[in-house]
């Protein structure tokens, strides 16, 4: 099982760790992009920090992070399951997870990211700040900027096995499984469920979202179920407590879909 997290905006701090190795990290095939968008967003913060503030989308209480970002080359580092954290990373707990599970998390586990296409939990990494629907003056959106490495590179990391893909939209337009491998592909969706003058309403709500996330990956891993189809891990997650509708694959106009399953909570 392949499972797809999203980074998050805020992050650790490295403290005294090595500096960046690039060719260090998983997926080495994207060492070549990773250094172009690398030394364009140095290269920008280090230039003119208003521009590279409007670039990448910062407040002025933000004005810190394009120091931070123009620094990356020295900078220490840390696994990157320890420099992403927020709502999902919390719930997910890493650190607190059994020995087997943690072994299962490392190969299993990848970061989408904007500044390095995608990392696993144990690539070491500054911290930094780019978020994936960022568009560079020179590589342009980045978004499309990393359809065809990454494209190059999952497939194979995939396997065949599912994929577990919780994605939010911006790292989600950084790739999508195509053909077979989109059959076996799962997307979560969270609803809250409440009752209002007796009625059930059912709704979006970022923190359930992210915080359930964050305890499915978790239940998984220390579980050590290995679930082949989306509907294998329906079944997986309903054993696991679980309220989970949905589960059939789906055809749109360029072959098979992901298939898309809600779970259904009522409180944190």
């Amino acid at each position: 099982m392949l499972v797809l997290l999203p980074p998050s905006e805020g992050k650790a701090e490295a403290g005294k760790g090595r500096p960046l190795d690039l060719e260090a990290l998983s997926l080495p095939r994207l060492t070549e992009p990773r250094q172009t968008v690398l030394e364009e967003l140095v290269s920008l913060c280090r230039a003119d920090e208003e521009k590279a503030r409007e670039v990448l989308g910062l407040s002025e209480g933000l004005r810190g992070e394009v120091a931070k970002n123009a620094a990356l080359h020295t900078a220490p580092t840390l696994p990157a399951g320890e420099i992403y954290t927020g709502v999902l990373y919390d719930a997910l707990g890493l650190a607190t997870l059994d020995p087997a599970a943690k072994r299962r998390a490392a190969r299993s586990l990848l970061v989408f990211s904007g500044l390095w296409g995608a990392v696993g939990i144990k690539d070491r990494i500054p911290s930094y700040r780019l978020s994936g629907g960022v568009k560079l003056p020179g590589t342009g959106a980045l978004g499309r900027f990393w359809r065809q490495p990454l494209e190059s590179v999952l497939p194979e990391a995939a396997g065949g096995g599912l994929v577990l893909d919780l994605r939010s939209s911006a790292y989600a337009a950084m790739w999508k499984p195509k053909g077979e491998l989109a059959r076996r592909t799962a997307t979560v969706r969270v609803l809250q469920s409440r009752m209002v003058d007796g009625v059930e309403k059912r709704s979006v709500v970022s923190h359930f979202n992210k915080a359930t996330k964050g305890r499915i990956v978790r239940a998984l891993l220390e579980s050590g179920a290995a679930p082949k189809t989306p509907a294998e891990l329906a079944g997986t997650l309903r054993e696991l407590g679980y309220l989970v509708e949905g589960a059939e694959g789906a055809e749109g106009a360029a072959g098979p879909k992901a298939t898309a399953l809600d779970v259904v909570v009522t409180e944190l």
